[in-house]
């Protein structure tokens, strides 16, 4: 855990936020990190989709980039069912 040094204005604009949304400065802070650590790292995503992939993150056991990398994953494509058995024919029996 370190120490971020940010501007008076930025600290009041956290406290005013938190408070509104119940959180604390410290909280309200690393919730708009991790809103734009994403936006920065997914610029396809827009704000309803951060929302949604860090909600899916928490329920996979937290933020941290591994999981919100699987998240983001399309799921492996399904097996392509096998092909059927041709068809033998008799012996002796022209094609």
């Amino acid at each position: 855990m370190g120490i971020v040094k940010i501007s008076d204005l930025m600290h009041e604009n956290l406290r005013v936020a938190g408070n509104a949304l119940s959180r604390s400065i410290n909280a309200q802070a690393e919730h708009w990190m991790r809103i734009g650590m994403l936006a920065e790292l997914h610029p396809e995503l827009d704000h309803r989709e951060i929302c949604q992939l860090l909600i899916r993150a928490e329920q996979a056991g937290g933020f941290d980039l591994a999981t919100v990398s699987t998240l983001l994953e399309p799921p492996p494509p399904a097996p392509a069912p096998a092909p059927a058995p041709a068809a033998r024919k008799p012996a002796g029996a022209r094609a």
